[in-house]
């Protein structure tokens, strides 16, 4: 049973005993029920076409109340009050990620933000956090993803002040405890040994070797080499350079009183002192590593091939994000050319995909491809690439533009189905220097999107000469070759490096 469950069984234990009444009275209703329904004339429904079908316009996006204000320290708080549930979680970003790291010592951001956790506080182990959490069906994680830190809880509102107190200790005292980081090592040695099993995953990694280069900070990877530089005392200079209160951005929301939360927060952290006058380094540069080609990593046990194709792409605060994305509602899903001509005319693939892909504050990736039987591979690749061909010198059919805005706008209010979903895009937009509105700028553009706009953006931003190609696949089995492609296919080496020799 996982913590969510566990924190939900807790919250309707004193309410089986409504339950079991109600359950009872529905018994006793039901032979009624069904003598009235069987009494009832039948009602034949008529069937309507689904272009006859009408729906209620979209609602208009609410966002909910919130404060935010910042610590003498220089730490950031949101504050969102909701009642519906006795439940608070909290969420803080850090100005970090593993891209900050030293080329020899890759994974040492992601052991950092592990080990912070399990490897427990000054005033309590990691297994006595455990039975703590546990106990109250709470938790506390921490991480470091290739942008950003992140540490976070949850709990009932009836055990806030405890779990959050443990939230506070994590954040500001972790201890790093030595026993637990060569678990975390040892474990992180099994993913590197097992990198190669699904091809999925091949072609992942070795696509974003291809786009940003090997050595990048995104795309490189964890080796046993860089695993073994790695040390305690790198993770606690990791951590004293990167966490300050000044750094970070706290969001907290849920069923407890905003005066009282404040008091709890000056408590736990008013005392932090910031850094003295440490810069943040800046966000590591991007170019594009290989400009085309076709590349192959050969699997002879593979009965299908895995096909990665694309180049580099942009950021969500292009002036043209939201063309860009009514283009990849054109291209991609369920009635997408690439769906409806691929997949579903040719037959060429199990699946299929192509989307525009940005990131907040570095490019993102052109991306397309998919699956398709070995014999398939050099039809498929040609098939998408004359797709991409068409986007770019056809104007889409107002039909076509008109289904793929609808999609993406009625998609939009998927985005504020949670008041915590609100309160994290506030967080990372300020994170990102973005503007807190700059989801519904981004819905005005998409409403504005032409025809013209369109294949605008498809001839700006799709640049087939820069398409670089990947198979994951078999080579006796994949014909025609991938040589009518290219009278250059580049073979790639995925062999693990062996822990003795690297």
């Amino acid at each position: 049973m996982n913590k969510t469950h566990q924190a939900q069984g807790k919250m309707t234990r004193q309410g089986k005993h409504l339950k079991r009444k109600i359950r009872n009275l529905l018994f006793l209703l039901l032979p009624f029920a069904v003598c009235l329904l069987l009494r009832s004339p039948a009602v034949a429904a008529t069937a309507k076409h689904y272009t006859e079908l009408q729906f209620a316009p979209l609602p208009e996006i609410q966002i909910p109340a919130y404060t935010r204000y910042k610590l003498d320290n220089g730490m950031v708080v949101y504050l969102m009050e909701d009642h519906e549930l006795p439940l608070v979680s909290g969420t803080a970003l850090i100005r970090t990620g593993d891209r900050l790291e030293p080329v020899d010592k890759v994974g040492l951001a992601g052991l950092v933000g592990e080990v912070m956790r399990t490897g427990g506080t000054t005033k309590h182990s990691g297994d006595q956090l455990n039975q703590l959490l546990e106990q109250r069906a709470a938790s506390v994680e921490t991480s470091i993803s290739t942008a950003a830190g992140s540490g976070s809880f949850s709990a009932l509102s009836e055990d806030v002040d405890t779990v959050f107190d443990l939230f506070a200790e994590v954040m500001q005292q972790p201890v790093f405890a030595p026993e637990k980081l060569e678990l975390a090592k040892r474990q992180q040695a099994g993913q590197i040994a097992r990198r190669n099993d699904d091809p999925n995953d091949i072609a992942g990694r070795e696509f974003q070797k291809l786009i940003y280069g090997d050595k990048s900070p995104y795309a490189r990877t964890v080796e046993y080499q860089t695993l073994n530089n790695i040390s305690r005392e790198d993770l606690v200079a990791f951590y004293e350079k990167y966490f300050h209160p000044e750094d970070m951005i706290l969001g907290i929301i849920g069923d407890f009183d905003s005066a009282t939360m404040r008091s709890r927060i000056q408590e736990k952290f008013g005392d932090w002192k910031p850094a003295s006058q440490q810069e943040m380094p800046p966000v590591p540069s991007v170019s594009q590593s290989k400009q085309g080609g076709v590349f192959f990593v050969n699997q002879p046990q593979l009965t299908q091939s895995y096909v990665q194709m694309g180049h580099l792409g942009g950021q969500f605060n292009s002036p043209d994000y939201a063309a860009l994305d009514v283009l990849n509602q054109v291209m991609n899903g369920f009635g997408g050319r690439l769906f409806n001509e691929v997949r579903s005319r040719q037959g060429l693939a199990y699946s299929v995909y192509g989307y525009w892909s940005p990131r907040f504050d570095y490019p993102g990736v052109f991306i397309t491809g998919g699956q398709t039987r070995s014999d398939g591979t050099v039809p498929l690749i040609k098939a998408i690439l004359s797709e991409i061909e068409q986007l770019r010198t056809t104007p889409v059919t107002p039909t076509e533009l008109a289904s793929a805005k609808d999609q993406v706008l009625n998609s939009f209010v998927f985005n504020f189905q949670d008041p915590s979903q609100t309160l994290s895009r506030l967080m990372r937009y300020e994170y990102y220097g973005y503007p807190e509105d700059f989801l519904f700028r981004y819905q005005q553009g998409v409403k504005a999107t032409t025809i013209e706009d369109v294949q605008r953006v498809a001839q700006k931003y799709l640049q087939p000469d820069k398409i670089v190609t990947l198979v994951v696949g078999n080579a006796s089995a994949i014909q025609p070759p991938l040589t009518t492609l290219s009278g250059n296919v580049t073979s790639l080496d995925i062999t693990i490096p062996d822990q003795k020799s690297s």
